[in-house]
């Protein structure tokens, strides 16, 4: 059996106005701090492709930055955020593998998980 090749998607969802986060700038770097790509989340809360997909996506650590503090800001009527720039730090152990990194957030707190 022919294996896929393996992607890294994120999706945010502002659970404090139970939404998608759009607009969202998000960072990737690698885990030795080099940045690789910077995206902004679509209606959805997703990126329109995947962050690494292919031969781009090796094993090794990586670090996304997702920048809450501006989206939240940029919303009319929410407080202001305590929290600024939310940094989710993962390693991939198998580049033909799908990492999905979801992140549901607040101006105030923040859950990560690998979802599917």
């Amino acid at each position: 059996m022919a294996m896929s090749a393996g992607r890294l998607t994120t999706h945010v969802l502002d659970t404090a106005n139970g939404h998608p986060a759009r607009d969202m700038t998000i960072e990737l770097l690698s885990g030795n701090g080099d940045p690789i790509r910077t995206v902004r989340t679509n209606a959805d809360g997703r990126c329109d492709g995947p962050l690494l997909e292919g031969a781009a996506l090796e094993a090794g650590a990586y670090e996304l930055r997702f920048h809450v503090g501006d989206y939240f800001s940029g919303l009319d009527g929410t407080p202001a955020a305590f929290l600024d720039v939310v940094p989710v730090r993962f390693v991939v152990s198998d580049p033909e593998a799908h990492y999905h990194v979801p992140l549901l957030v607040s101006p105030f707190g923040y859950s990560t998980y690998r979802g599917s």
